[in-house]
């Protein structure tokens, strides 16, 4: 990778007469140590299109530019598409697209096939854009985001401390924290730490296609009153008599008494082969 100066975001800004939207969530990250441990978790291949969500002032659209064939920028902000093309003029290979990348098809976005997506996203869309990927047809083959350093350790959790967030990932992909960025690397600073959170997608979800309703519509019940014991969640959620719950669990080979938390990916689509076989 060819030697890419530092952005200074603030500079940058000013000279346009912009500043950091705070209703868009903008911290533009221009740590180049931060940037380079973001590319190199999309490990990129010249062969590769990348998809960048949220490019900003384009300080890692250098860096994935610098490896992949192509990149697609998809920026949310009018105001910031001058100074962005400004900054990344001198590459050829990326293509900037103004809109919001939750109302945008991926389908007709990408039309290649094991595409990565890498990107520095706005923490308050994070959830809702793993949704996006992660329920696509057009699935990415690998994600690369930075997201707050507490959301991202909640999503690679273990059973014992799993959330709908952990599951909802983990059924699609092996999630894993790439790096720590300190908040000082960005400009302005948020008040809270972020990590490179890496997730390759497996060639299809843990849970069987035919499951895949039922498992979120059980795990969305299992996690609906997280203090009490699944047998009393699923009942309440579920709308069916404790009993039946507790049935149910028992011949999942799951302790009623368990909560939510401790089960695994497996457990769950036990439970949803009970529940579809029972029809309770």
């Amino acid at each position: 990778m060819k030697e890419i100066p530092p952005l200074n975001a603030a500079a940058v800004l000013k000279r346009y007469g912009l500043h950091a939207d705070k209703r868009l969530g903008q911290n533009f990250l221009q740590d180049p140590f931060a940037l380079e441990a973001i590319a190199s978790a999309a490990e990129i291949q010249p062969t590769d299109t990348v998809l960048e969500i949220g490019p900003g002032l384009g300080s890692l659209t250098r860096y994935l530019a610098a490896s992949a064939k192509q990149v697609i920028a998809v920026e949310l902000d009018r105001d910031l598409l001058i100074p962005l093309r400004a900054v990344i003029a001198s590459y050829h290979n990326v293509q900037v697209i103004r809109g919001d990348i939750l109302k945008l098809s991926l389908q007709k976005l990408i039309t290649e096939k094991n595409y990565i997506v890498a990107a520095n996203i706005p923490y308050y869309i994070t959830s809702a854009v793993i949704r996006h990927l992660l329920e696509s047809d057009a699935k990415p083959r690998r994600i690369v985001l930075t997201v707050q350093r507490e959301v991202a350790e909640r999503i690679c959790a273990k059973p014992g401390d799993m959330s709908l967030l952990a599951l909802s990932v983990q059924v699609y992909g092996n999630p894993h924290i790439a790096a720590r960025i300190p908040a000082e690397a960005f400009f302005p600073a948020p008040k809270v730490d972020s990590a490179v959170l890496s997730v390759d997608i497996y060639p299809s979800p843990l849970i069987k296609s035919e499951l895949i309703e039922s498992f979120f519509k059980m795990i969305k019940a299992g996690f609906s009153q997280k203090r009490k014991t699944l047998r009393n969640s699923l009942s309440s959620a579920l709308h069916i008599s404790t009993t039946d719950s507790a049935q149910m669990l028992l011949k999942a080979n799951i302790d009623p008494m368990r909560r939510a938390e401790t089960l695994s990916i497996e457990e769950w689509q036990n439970l949803c082969e009970i529940k579809t076989d029972s029809a309770v």
